[in-house]
């Protein structure tokens, strides 16, 4: 089961509420960045390519948590850079799960053998790892040797600890069909609480730029690939109406409202994909951000954008539209 049924009933209810009071935009995902230092320098990443003086900087705990509260979405999403490089990464975890919220911790697993003593072992509380296909694929999108190996060890010795743990995948441009059927394949034997994945985000600093996915190519690559997973063959952590958008059988309009993006730069218009300036306030945010200048019908920026930021926020307010996708939903939470 993927999506667990306690954040399932927390997001719905969460939905409900805010239809009820007839709030147009709201966030269901605060995407929090504490930090752009990594000990990675992968070739679809541009947060590394921050300036030196960007990276040095990490926001407090207390920056977190205020954020968090102003927020208030039930699911934080702890990114970055690497988020355990932080030096108060288990205070901002406590203090995150003080506030009721639910969270995926994002690493590349590189040091998390130090920290599976330190974390909470909590259910609202799941350590995502960055895994982008094969050892061969993962280490050179990566640039460093070995580092497949290192997050399936630290995979299993978080298991065998009794944390929810996910895998973090991004498919680029040039894998096959087969490729990624073999990789996720190889994912079954480490029995993860699920699986995010999602064609390469066109990032403007990423030092490679020729191998993300335009939008047709992520729509029919998604599709063969998608078409291959019966029988629970994959245990993907999305909402299935946003498969079904990622393999072109639904046309979304982006809502990156629903993800808000907060570092130590601020509150990032609209997404973090694109830097089109920050506020210093999520209100701010909300009310000054232009949103009719943005996805993929209104903005050349976002044409070839299919990424969960902006898509995954809509399927999910999609699935309380009416009983038949209400119906739909269900089947990612129940067994």
């Amino acid at each position: 089961m993927a999506i667990p049924l306690r954040q399932a009933l927390k997001v719905g209810l969460y939905i409900f509420k805010q239809k009820l009071s007839g709030r147009q935009r709201y966030p269901l995902v605060l995407m929090l960045e504490p930090l752009f230092r990594c000990n990675l320098e992968c070739l679809g990443c541009g947060k590394i390519q921050k300036t030196q003086e960007i990276l040095k900087k990490h926001l407090t705990p207390e920056d977190c948590f205020r954020a968090a509260a102003e927020c208030d979405a039930p699911v934080v999403s702890i990114a970055g850079g690497e988020p355990l490089i932080h030096p108060d990464i288990v205070e901002i975890v406590e203090g995150l799960l003080q506030q009721g919220r639910l969270i995926y911790l994002c690493t590349n697993a590189l040091l998390l053998h130090k920290y599976l003593d330190k974390l909470p072992v909590d259910p609202r509380l799941t350590l995502s790892i960055h895994l982008d296909g094969n050892e061969e694929e993962h280490d050179r999108i990566v640039d460093k040797a070995g580092t497949y190996q290192t997050a399936l060890e630290a995979i299993r010795q978080a298991k065998a600890k009794g944390f929810r743990v996910s895998c973090n995948t991004t498919i680029f441009d040039g894998v096959s069909i087969e490729e990624a059927e073999t990789f996720f394949d190889n994912l079954r034997p480490l029995k993860l609480d699920g699986i995010t994945v999602s064609s390469g985000f066109q990032y403007h600093d990423a030092p490679d730029q020729d191998h993300f996915m335009g939008r047709r190519k992520t729509h029919s690559f998604f599709d063969k690939l998608l078409e291959k997973n019966t029988g629970g063959r994959w245990n993907f952590s999305h909402s299935p109406l946003y498969m079904e958008f990622l393999r072109g059988k639904r046309d979304y309009d982006c809502t990156p409202w629903g993800n808000p993006n907060y570092s130590v730069l601020g509150w990032q218009k609209p997404c973090y994909l694109l830097d089109d300036g920050y506020a210093q306030s999520f209100r701010e945010l909300m009310d000054d951000t232009e949103w009719h200048k943005y996805g993929h019908r209104n903005n050349l920026k976002c044409a070839n954008c299919t990424a969960h930021c902006g898509y995954e926020a809509t399927a999910v307010e999609d699935s309380t539209r009416n009983l038949k996708n209400m119906f739909l939903s269900l089947k990612a939470v129940l067994p």
